[in-house]
């Protein structure tokens, strides 16, 4: 069985005959740092891999070990696009794994439309052997913008043949600028992946909800304070799914290699539910702190919870010794309040897995061993 339909890295040894040159958009992202791990493996497929990865802050320790060429670079400038990127003439699959966020939709729109035609506008010119373009959105394609939620969603599960919403969507905006552009470039090939809420790991992720949880798990602690739970009954107690981040890359990668994948939008989940009371009692024990339970509907906010914490972050960062942050740098509240405000809609992996990608995680095992590797890189105690 190969790495493709295995479910899991490393599973197996895939011999290649060529080299393979991966841009990653987004290197620092949630994804994008599952992609510079996975990409240059020794039995990924495609490979051996080359990895370029592009991201507008400067490389950060965490990930210094990457052995990728870093090119710090603000896409949203066309000027610095085309003085950075034209170069990379060798580009054979481009995955772009980033986001800008904005106050609206329509300013959502507008920002990352233009990063999005900035970097195609650069790197289809000037590399020849670009074969694939990865585009990475995500399942608000069914639900709707932040700011627009569930106002005319679709009845769940999801699945990728539902039509597109009547209201304002960078997702959808950003899918018509890859199909112009495969169009006019004959023998380029797409495919797109929307994942959920996303299980990885990245201090820089807008929506890391698990960096987010273990940064109020560990003011809890510091605090002496019980791990009150700051959601609504129906995230409570209805099911949730994930998307694990190394399933996402994983399933990136197929579909930049697999003929069967070539020019298809996939849903990305788990293949599993859960319950966020369940991973309430995972998240106290990963932490030994008193777990709490639903209080009842006043609805608690981490926003409200969490204010004025920057210097107790502070204390624990120096008692730990964990890489230098501040609070304000690692954590979203109002993204975790977001996704524990709501009944989470589910998805459908059926047509992945009808195109042969078989890959699954159990949500479970993927939210410890994320936690796990934050404690391990000593972003949180």
């Amino acid at each position: 069985m190969s790495w493709c339909w295995s479910g899991a890295v490393g599973a197996a040894r895939v011999p290649s005959s060529y080299e393979s040159v991966a841009l990653v958009v987004g290197i620092t992202g949630i994804v994008g740092n599952s992609l510079a791990e996975i990409l240059l493996l020794p039995d990924t497929p495609g490979g051996p891999w080359k990895v370029y990865g592009v991201a507008r802050r400067p490389r950060p320790p965490w990930n210094a070990n990457h052995p990728v060429e870093y090119i710090q670079c603000d896409i949203s400038s066309l000027e610095e696009t085309q003085s950075k990127l034209s170069r990379l003439d060798d580009v054979t699959h481009l995955f772009y794994v980033t986001w800008a966020s904005r106050l609206t939709e329509a300013e959502n729109c507008e920002i990352n439309s233009k990063m999005f035609r900035n970097l195609l506008n650069c790197i289809i010119p000037n590399a020849p052997k670009l074969q694939h373009i990865c585009l990475q959105t995500g399942n608000k394609h069914y639900f709707g913008s932040f700011d627009a939620f569930g106002i005319a969603a679709h009845d769940p599960p999801y699945s990728e043949d539902l039509p597109r919403l009547d209201a304002p969507n960078l997702y959808y905006d950003l899918e018509d600028i890859l199909f112009e552009e495969v169009a006019k470039n004959n023998g380029l090939t797409w495919s797109v992946h929307r994942p959920g809420v996303i299980f990885g790991f990245s201090p820089h992720g807008m929506m890391n909800i698990i960096c987010n949880l273990c940064v109020y798990a560990a003011i809890c602690k510091h605090e002496g304070a019980v791990l009150r739970f700051p959601g609504t009954k129906e995230a409570w107690s209805l099911y949730s799914e994930a998307s694990d981040a190394d399933l996402i890359a994983e399933q990136q990668i197929w579909a930049a290699l697999d003929p069967y994948a070539k020019n298809e939008a996939f849903n990305c989940s788990n293949g599993d539910v859960f319950k966020w009371k369940h991973l309430w009692t995972v998240l106290a024990e990963q932490f030994e702190v008193e777990c709490g339970e639903f209080e009842g509907d006043e609805r608690l906010t981490l926003g409200e919870l969490m204010k004025d914490k920057g210097s107790a972050w502070d204390e624990i960062v120096k008692e730990n010794n964990l890489m230098p942050t501040k609070l304000e740098d690692i954590v979203s509240w109002w993204f975790v309040d977001h996704i524990l405000g709501i009944e989470y809609p589910l998805d459908t992996m059926n047509k992945s897995k009808e195109h042969g990608f078989l890959g699954f995680r159990n949500s479970k095992s993927s939210f410890i061993s994320w936690i796990d590797k934050l404690k391990f890189s000593k972003i949180v105690p």
